[in-house]
């Protein structure tokens, strides 16, 4: 059931926590990549040669997304600020590196060809957003590209359970995230509604992959 969120309560922990609780579950149910995943995936990395470095920010167990970016002989470096999680992710991929970090300032100073932030954004206070999301422009090489999802509506922040536990989820109105992107400088190559709104307790959800340009911020 969605709720508004606690003003008492941080977001950021409570995700966490949350997130750590449901660890296990969560390695059972994701672990196959879908069609719509393995589209916006490929269109993530196109043009990228075998062996350029990919950040996965919020990579939870690394199933399945950082796992099939592996598998096409990428560099990967995953990100999570689940303790549990990154625990799975460094057992099942042990090659890989894998970090223990907060967003939305996440601490790495080095470049990459691009940058996953699948089913995250969506997780922070929208007043966050920006900051991540320049923080990823900073990070791309030239010609870099992001891959995202982000809430499918202009709702207010809220929160609501999966699997017993309680996660805060809010977004930016979908044309706003993209008039956003395009000031820091991005140039948007795909972008589409990957689960519309409904009348009932989904708000959407939508995907974007853009490419860094030579202007914005």
């Amino acid at each position: 059931m969605h709720k508004p969120p606690d003003p008492d309560v941080d977001p950021v922990l409570l995700n966490q926590q949350s997130y750590d609780a449901i660890a296990g579950q969560w390695r059972q149910v994701r672990t196959t990549i879908g069609a719509i995943e393995q589209r916006y995936l490929e269109a993530l990395v196109a043009d990228m040669a075998g062996g350029d470095a990919v950040l996965d920010l919020g990579c939870g167990t690394g199933q399945p997304m950082a796992a099939w970016l592996i598998n096409q002989g990428f560099q990967v470096t995953g990100m999570d600020q689940s303790a549990n999680m990154i625990t799975l992710a460094q057992a099942a991929h042990p090659h890989a590196r894998w970090l223990l970090r907060s967003l939305p300032e996440f601490g790495l100073v080095e470049q990459f060809s691009a940058i996953l932030l699948w089913d995250v954004l969506f997780h922070m206070p929208r007043n966050d957003h920006r900051t991540l999301l320049l923080r990823c422009r900073e990070c791309l090489l030239r010609g870099g590209r992001l891959m995202l999802t982000s809430g499918g509506s202009a709702d207010s922040a809220f929160t609501d359970t999966m699997y017993e536990h309680r996660f805060f989820y809010d977004s930016l109105a979908p044309p706003i995230l993209q008039s956003l992107l395009e000031e820091i400088g991005f140039d948007t190559e795909l972008m589409g509604v990957i689960n519309p709104p409904t009348s009932g307790r989904d708000k959407g959800r939508i995907a974007i992959v853009a490419r860094t340009t030579t202007t914005g911020i």
